[in-house]
């Protein structure tokens, strides 16, 4: 276990998923990502904030609505995994 900070941690799997390739994850994980990441940094979506007007923002909504339950911490934990395990695999 790391004595960094979760906070610290996030922001670093934060920069590293900054300099992977989208083009090279599977829809599912990027979606998986991108509703760990929201969850994380901006809590519970509502739909009134966020309106869907088409088919690739309803996935993403989709993805995040899946997850809500789950709490901001939770959800940095999960992310720091995903980025971590993605980056090995490279």
């Amino acid at each position: 276990m790391s004595d960094k900070d979760l906070e610290t941690r996030f922001e670093e799997a934060v920069e590293l998923a900054n300099d992977m390739s989208q083009e090279s994850l599977p829809q599912d994980v990027q979606l998986r990502l991108y509703a760990l990441y929201k969850q994380s940094t901006h809590g519970t979506i509502t739909n009134r904030i966020y309106p869907v007007y088409d088919l690739r923002n309803a996935f993403k909504m989709n993805a995040w609505m899946q997850i809500s339950h789950l709490s901001e911490d939770e959800c940095k934990e999960l992310y720091i995994e995903a980025i971590l395990s993605i980056a090995k695999k490279k």
